[in-house]
């Protein structure tokens, strides 16, 4: 009676259990923890960091995102300084974009970049030699004043290793 009461109790548990959906669009980033890598804007603002330091991670970037939360962004570091133009395939929302050189000055920025909504998709190009792309929530770089030549404060990205 027991065994049969347990499989029963199972097959319950089971079939009111909600599936997870298996798409990609399904994953959200998981919170930045405070004391983690950021940086911090000419303005004081700080903005917690995912990092996308190798191939694999910088091809994914935010693709997939529904939301972007405050305060974060994420970081893709490149292995050395090059023109690095970005497009926004399977990316939901849109976003900023700020080209930064390996002395941290940002050296281009472009501002609300719209999700690409037809192949193919188009690059924006920075025009400008940079280390690091941050992307953040469309209309962050405006609203914190975010130009050419400002040089901005990384913390905790000292010890990342890039491939």
């Amino acid at each position: 009676m027991r065994s049969s009461l347990a499989v029963v109790m199972t097959l319950l548990m089971l079939a009111c259990t909600k599936a997870t959906p298996a798409t990609p669009a399904a994953a959200a980033p998981a919170p930045a923890p405070a004391n983690g890598p950021r940086i911090i804007l000419p303005d004081g603002y700080v903005v917690h960091l995912e990092i996308a330091a190798d191939e694999d991670t910088r091809q994914q970037g935010l693709m997939y995102r529904d939301r972007l939360p405050d305060a974060t962004g994420m970081i893709f570091i490149f292995p050395t300084a090059g023109d690095y133009p970005f497009w926004m395939k399977n990316t939901l929302i849109p976003l900023d974009m700020v080209w930064i050189d390996a002395n941290r000055k940002i050296v281009h920025v472009a501002h609300d970049v719209p999700p690409c909504k037809a192949d193919p998709c188009p690059n924006y190009p920075p025009h400008a030699v940079a280390l690091y792309v941050l992307e953040l929530a469309g209309g962050e770089a405006a609203k914190h004043k975010l130009a050419d030549g400002q040089v901005l404060r990384f913390e905790g990205l000292d010890k990342v290793i890039v491939r």
